[in-house]
């Protein structure tokens, strides 16, 4: 792509040790992020999503454990380094914006104090620095920042949200305070996790385009996690589909959108509401989910796949590469089961009937 590789995952796998057994949540999950674009991380609910970005950040707990994997930052594997190194990368370098932000914000505190302990934690020399310039204290200095930081998310009255607390503040705000907090300290990454989750539509596109328009002026590459095609359609260069734990279709988004390649994309893609268009049918996906302590053997869709065949109960499909940099899991694009493939497509395309909306 020309541009530098600034995250890039390798065979991550993660697990949770239950009393019921091992929650296979992440599993083998690859992908790179490039210098000033947003990969979309899209899938149902439970699929492995907000795990992979915990993975990265190292904010798994016990009873989870990242079980291998390589995580480079800039070339550097963060997962090499000490805990102490890693503050040097976590909410600064790399910054997270969680799905809850009344979760995440501490309520006994002002938000003002939580947006300066930031600069304190991670830009201590500068803010030593400017107030020996100023002579005055480092508390009025980040209280400064901070101040400034909301005036650049466009947020009104900055003085005055700087003295409320975060139940004060209405859900759409707090969520640009939380935006605030990951963009302090002009991190290289923003990690947003469900960000415009529980918000109205008009909020929604406001927390969109703010996020936008900072991906364009400080250049920040973005891992933007959702459930929402939609979303991923407006805010992503490309996108990493993830189903029961692996990624299993990877690459540009028009290309995704246009000509989706594994089953699980096209059913996602053909079950949402199209305005203005008639459908005689309503497009459903096949199944349940399954439970990622007992999943499926081979391919985990196979059992809710109209195309399944041979392999797919059996064999976990290889990442191929159908296009360049546009990357597939699925036993029909290997060239191993090329055969086998042409006749299961034959005979999935004969069963299709229609159904009527009752």
């Amino acid at each position: 792509m020309g541009k530098e590789i600034i995250l890039n995952v390798q065979d991550l796998t993660t697990y949770f040790y239950t009393e019921e057994g091992v929650v296979r949540a992440v599993e083998g999950v690859s992908f790179k992020i490039y210098e000033g674009e947003t990969l979309g991380l899209v899938g149902e609910t439970g699929c492995g999503k907000s795990v992979t970005a915990l993975s990265i950040l190292r904010l798994v707990r016990p009873p989870g454990e990242i079980k291998s994997g390589q995580v480079f930052f800039e070339g550097e594997d963060l997962h090499q380094k000490t805990e102490e190194e890693f503050l040097q990368y976590r909410g600064n370098r790399i910054t997270m914006i969680f799905q809850d932000p009344l979760n995440s914000l501490n309520p006994v505190f002002k938000v003002g104090d939580q947006i300066a302990e930031v600069y304190r934690l991670h830009m201590e020399d500068e803010l030593l620095i400017e107030a020996v310039k100023k002579d005055t204290s480092i508390y009025e200095i980040a209280r400064k920042w901070s101040q400034k930081v909301l005036k650049d998310l466009n947020i009104p009255m900055p003085r005055i949200i700087l003295d409320r607390y975060p139940h004060e503040l209405s859900g759409g705000m707090r969520q640009r305070i939380q935006i605030a907090m990951g963009l302090a300290c002009s991190p290289k990454l923003l990690i947003a996790d469900e960000p415009t989750t529980a918000l109205d539509v008009t909020i929604q596109n406001q927390i969109l385009q703010l996020m936008k328009n900072l991906k364009k002026k400080y250049n920040t590459s973005i891992l933007f996690i959702t459930h929402d095609l939609g979303i991923i359609s407006k805010m992503c260069d490309r996108v990493a589909v993830m189903y029961s734990g692996f990624i299993v279709e990877y690459g540009d988004i028009e290309k995704l959108f246009i000509t989706p390649y594994h089953p699980y994309t096209r059913g996602l893609i053909a079950s949402v509401p199209v305005v203005g268009k008639k459908r005689d049918l309503l497009e459903v996906i096949p199944g349940m989910v399954p439970n990622l302590i007992y999943p499926p053997s081979g391919c985990r869709f196979h059992p809710r796949c109209n195309y399944c065949f041979e392999p797919c109960d059996s064999v976990i499909p290889k990442s191929i590469e159908t296009e360049p940099n546009y990357f597939v899991a699925c036993h029909l694009y290997d060239p191993e089961y090329k055969d086998l493939a042409e006749i299961a497509i034959k005979e999935a395309e004969r069963k299709i009937i229609d159904v009527p909306i009752l």
